[in-house]
């Protein structure tokens, strides 16, 4: 596997975590990937060979080719069907809603084609630019012509938002709404209302999420081989509370993550 992530643009660093490509060989029999939620939002530009999204466990539909996956609160799985070239775009929590009018809360759990989110013509030709582009390099400058030009357009996050996405951030995900909000307790349900729009889950769904990206980067990078001290540094109540969000996200327990082959995708992106 050739993964490798770029920075975007001083302009759009506040928005975009970063740009990667992934690069794998076609296999003679591909195995299924479980793809576990990381809090952001993605648009990705399949280059290489269809990729399944598994909807069941038998049923799959085909990812399209050029597409927005929206926040995910569950495991999903995917496979490709033979060699896999991906370009995309990793955006911070808040950052994708700067570029679109759709409510993001529409876009969670699922992919949804660029061209149901921008004009038909204008997306259609950027996945053409995207798939005539020699290198990442150039991909990149005409993602970020694209980026700036409806960024300009469309800038409505709201301070609250930001300044509570920030703050889960800052924290691994570990401050309360409450201590976020302080003596401004009152604009929790507008709070709830402009995240479920702007951010697409909930503010307590995103803190679980960012603070279990924290637990499982220490545990690929042997931080510690106790998961009562991963629990504890991560501000679990215990173990228990730290291996039941860890199922909850990824289908799986803490130790199985490490070797499973399901997982190798998952741990790649997270490492």
């Amino acid at each position: 596997m050739n993964y490798q992530t770029f920075q975007p643009h001083p302009d759009l660093a506040s928005l975009i975590s970063c740009y990667w490509t992934l690069e794998v060989p076609a296999e003679g029999e591909a195995k299924r990937q479980r793809i576990i939620p990381d809090g952001c939002i993605e648009m990705a530009f399949i280059l290489g060979d269809d990729i399944k999204r598994y909807i069941s466990q038998d049923e799959f539909i085909l990812q399209p080719r050029a597409m927005v996956l929206g926040q995910t609160v569950d495991p999903f799985f995917i496979e490709p069907l033979g060699q896999v070239n991906t370009f995309a775009i990793r955006f911070y929590p808040y950052g994708f809603a700067n570029f679109v009018t759709s409510p993001i809360k529409d876009l969670v759990n699922r992919e949804t084609p660029i061209a149901g989110l921008f004009e038909e013509h204008t997306a259609n030709a950027l996945e053409q630019k995207i798939i005539q582009a020699k290198h990442s390099q150039q991909r990149i400058a005409i993602i970020e012509s694209f980026l700036l030009e409806k960024l300009n357009e469309k800038a409505i996050i709201d301070n609250i938002v930001k300044k509570t996405v920030d703050a889960l951030i800052s924290s691994n995900g570990t401050e309360s709404i409450r201590a976020i909000l302080k003596k401004d307790l009152s604009k929790r349900r507008q709070l709830e209302r402009k995240f479920k729009k702007q951010i697409g889950v909930s503010p307590k769904q995103l803190g679980k999420v960012i603070r279990l990206q924290t637990a499982i980067k220490m545990l690929l990078n042997q931080e510690s081989d106790s998961l009562t001290a991963i629990a504890y540094q991560t501000e679990y109540y215990d173990q228990a509370h730290f291996i039941k969000d860890f199922k909850e996200f990824t289908g799986i327990n803490p130790k199985e993550f490490i070797g499973h082959e399901n997982m190798t995708l998952s741990r790649l992106f997270y490492q």
